[in-house]
């Protein structure tokens, strides 16, 4: 049988070269969790490097859905509530003949919105995306958006270094229209996610006060 030389005393690493490199990898793990791990992972950035490396924007997406997947996973297991019968409310059925209200009077029309952008795309089933307006604090800008072929999960928000702010989220929407006016100097904006089975359609109309729109995947 072949045997190997042993390593001698003085080639075997002393206590304080362990010692050292055990700190010296303790160092480089916290450097990475706090500087890349955290960010891309968890959308944390107290360093700011994340969002200098597109990072922060992966973690916040990541988290995003994480949400989403636990809300979709709530809403399927509540029992739909039962519907009380006629003769226990002594309510009239739905398909008992209803009196008829007056018609309403014709609502006057506002006048149509000249609109300075139009960005359409598709999402396929899981996929985001987002399109942001830059804007100054106080701005405001008009939007429309509508999807063609399903409904889709959305966020409404807004960033800048240091800050961030979500104005409104909506599950299973297909249009959503209004006002958005920005908290602070930065980019303002949407998120939308696909969680159907087809592709659906988005059609995004802007105007108002934004010096560039952009989408980002």
């Amino acid at each position: 049988m072949y045997n190997s030389d042993s390593p001698t005393r003085a080639e075997l690493p002393t206590s304080k070269q362990l010692v050292r490199s055990t700190i010296l990898a303790a160092v480089s793990a916290v450097v990475l969790l706090v500087a890349v791990v955290l960010p891309a992972e968890y959308g944390v950035d107290p360093t700011g490097i994340g969002r200098v490396l597109r990072m922060t924007d992966m973690g916040e997406i990541k988290q995003q859905l994480a949400a989403e997947a636990e809300a979709d996973a709530a809403t399927a297991a509540s029992p739909a509530p039962a519907q009380p019968s006629e003769a226990a409310t002594g309510m009239p059925s739905a398909n008992a003949p209803q009196a008829q209200p007056p018609a309403p009077a014709p609502a006057p029309q506002a006048p149509a919105v000249t609109w300075r952008d139009e960005m359409p795309f598709t999402l396929t089933p899981g996929e985001g995306t987002e399109i942001k307006l830059k804007m100054t604090e106080g701005s405001k800008a008009q939007y429309s958006w509508v999807v063609e072929g399903g409904e889709v999960n959305f966020d409404t928000h807004g960033d800048a270094p240091g800050k961030s702010i979500s104005y409104e989220k909506g599950r299973g929407v297909a249009a959503d229209e209004g006002v958005l006016e920005a908290a602070f100097t930065g980019n303002h904006g949407w998120f939308w996610r696909n969680r159907g089975q087809a592709d659906v359609k988005v059609i995004l109309r802007t105007a108002g006060d934004y010096t560039d729109i952009s989408r980002r995947k």
